[in-house]
């Protein structure tokens, strides 16, 4: 599907029949070639983070931040009571990555919009049997949200394995950007996705060379009203 100005997006939520998973509000793999990207536009009532596959992405918006993102960093607003700002691509080259956006809780609907930029030698880095793993969002990283959320980006050479444990009370995605990945029983290929709620365990392998998000967060358990831009 088509976003903003010719951005090409890989959308998982909010689609019909699947609008949101809470926190979750919307899950886009982008794409976007020189030319495209997404010009000024509002938003308020949740936070956003960016995260950079390759290429890079300049963000302003109406507060007066401007800064530019390169691959393995991110950006994050929280739009609260309102933000404008506008992201886009580097003038050669494709600039790929993944918009994630999580509902604020009620109580923090309105409060005042902020911008964060975490660029890719700020993150933590583990390395895990054939393969490593950034943090995102979750402990060692700078990066905060108003939810409680863990973030990170797994990637692992063919035959590796990851394993991790969804605690009671969060629930989320394992979404595969590349290669080929077994999660128990089941494969995933590139652009699929796995939903998972604690208390459980995730056990996977990589049939070929991969990388995937593992983001989980705690529900707020409240309502989400999604009007386009707005999350009320």
């Amino acid at each position: 599907m088509k976003e903003g100005a010719g951005a090409n997006v890989k959308r998982l939520m909010p689609l019909q029949g699947f609008m949101n998973f809470d926190p979750f509000v919307l899950w886009d793999d982008f794409s976007v070639a020189p030319g495209a990207g997404f010009p000024t536009h509002p938003h308020r009532g949740f936070e956003a983070i960016t995260y950079m596959f390759e290429g890079t992405m300049q963000h302003k918006d109406n507060l007066g931040n401007e800064s530019t993102v390169g691959a393995g960093g991110a950006q994050r607003f929280t739009a609260g009571s309102g933000i404008e700002h506008s992201e886009m691509p580097a003038p050669d080259g494709v600039s790929r990555g993944i918009q994630l956006w999580i509902n604020l809780p009620r109580s923090k609907k309105a409060i005042a919009p902020d911008y964060q930029q975490v660029d890719v030698d700020q993150f933590p880095e583990t390395p895990v049997q054939s393969g490593a793993i950034r943090t995102i969002v979750g402990d060692g990283s700078p990066l905060r949200l108003h939810t409680p959320v863990r973030y990170l980006d797994v990637r692992l050479h063919s035959g590796g394995h990851y394993e991790d444990t969804v605690e009671s009370g969060y629930r989320g995605l394992i979404y595969l950007a590349e290669g080929t990945i077994r999660i128990g029983e089941r494969t995933l290929n590139s652009g699929e996705s796995c939903f998972v709620e604690g208390p459980d365990r995730i056990d996977i392998t990589a049939v070929a060379s991969a990388r995937f998000m593992v983001c989980l967060g705690t529900p707020h358990g409240e309502p989400i009203r999604q009007w386009g831009p707005y999350v009320d």
